[in-house]
């Protein structure tokens, strides 16, 4: 069913998410990098993860609780393989370090055929899809996980709570294949919990088995919602373990201590992680018939969305619909209840308030 969405300039909604986080003391490059990442969200329809989030996750875990640093510094640590770096976050903005970290695997990859970077003590990076996006756009195939910002999750046959949501993201270079890159991009809960605070804020139910209730009873109420369960049972619960194994193996918290701050000596950081292969470092060079490695990529991806499957849909596919709405309309989509929520993030930084009587609306 077609929903309502007004239309705002990105240049506009740039301008207030930039005067949000310099509200709140981050510096201008990590603003930028923070309305550009918004932008982002919004073009490709990732309203968990849009604006509204970001600063209600910065209010709630990051310089609002001294869980994020504005200004802080990347420091680079030794390592002695040649393509692959630590960093210590510091608690910096997570947009600006992932943002980085994927530019610098990119480097890598270029270098020595892949890239990797680890991100100790790290604040949340918010969705991981648009970092390893953005590299497929440029040709490269790019991973990325990370711990969550909470234990939301009860891991399988469990009663409390302690797994993140903790996301796996893969990006592939398919653009010229199918017209956008292949991103697959998953929380291992059924739902994110960005979701769930959506669907409380749209007043919509929660699908049946993907949240509990404070007595660890199943519920579809998202204002009742307070953890999650992981998808496919054992299968989501193993993924969202293993983002816990690398964090613990990078140097990360005790998952149910993550953004929980206190003066206990412990660590309450999330870990990043970040890939990036360069195709032709995969590339055998035996491809049947003749054909490039792009060709017989487009070879493969026909024959599993072939016989009868045509309309079977490519991850990626509803991302890039969204943002061609976008680019057709003439600027980023937001609900009512969403320009809602932005008035109240301009009355809190001082700046104008957007009024939707002077917006184009459109049915998407």
């Amino acid at each position: 069913m077609p929903e309502s969405f007004h239309v705002v300039q990105e240049s506009e909604h740039n301008a207030l998410v930039e005067a949000a986080y310099r509200h709140r003391g981050y510096q201008p490059d990590e603003a930028r990098d923070a309305a550009r990442f918004c932008a982002e969200a919004a073009r490709h329809g990732i309203r968990t993860h849009n604006a509204i989030k970001a600063l209600h996750l910065d209010h709630l875990f990051g310089s609002g609780s001294h869980g994020c640093v504005p200004g802080a510094e990347i420091e680079e640590l030794p390592s002695r393989f040649p393509a692959s770096q630590v960093w210590n976050a510091n608690r910096k903005l997570g947009q600006s370090v992932a943002y980085r970290a994927m530019e610098r695997c990119i480097e890598l990859a270029d270098r020595h055929g892949i890239g990797q970077v680890s991100v100790d003590n790290a604040f949340h990076y918010l969705w991981g899809g648009g970092y390893v996006m953005d590299a497929a756009r440029r040709g490269y195939i790019a991973y990325t996980n990370c711990t969550a910002a909470l234990a939301e999750v009860v891991p399988f046959m469990g009663k409390f709570p302690t797994l993140g949501t903790n996301p796996h993201s893969w990006g592939f270079p398919t653009t010229n294949i199918i017209g956008y890159p292949l991103v697959i991009d998953w929380a291992t809960s059924v739902v994110a919990m960005g979701r769930v605070q959506q669907f409380k804020r749209e007043g919509k139910p929660l699908p049946p088995n993907a949240a509990v209730d404070e007595n660890g009873q199943p519920t579809t109420d998202a204002s009742k919602a307070v953890a999650l369960l992981p998808f496919g049972a054992h299968k989501g619960y193993g993924l969202s373990l293993i983002n816990e194994l690398v964090g613990g193996l990078i140097g990360g918290s005790l998952p149910t201590l993550r953004s929980r701050w206190a003066d206990d000596g412990d660590k309450h950081t999330p870990c990043f992680y970040f890939q990036v292969i360069h195709p032709e470092a995969l590339a055998g060079g035996n491809f049947t018939k003749g054909r490039s490695q792009e060709e017989n990529l487009k070879a493969v991806l026909d024959d599993v969305f072939g016989h009868g499957n045509e309309s079977c849909v490519l991850p990626g596919q509803f991302e890039a619909r969204f943002a061609a709405e976008c680019a057709q309309h003439g600027g980023l989509l937001f609900s009512r209840a969403e320009i809602n929520a932005f008035n109240e993030i301009a009355t809190e930084c001082g700046a104008s308030t957007w009024d939707p009587a002077n917006m184009k609306q459109v049915e998407v």
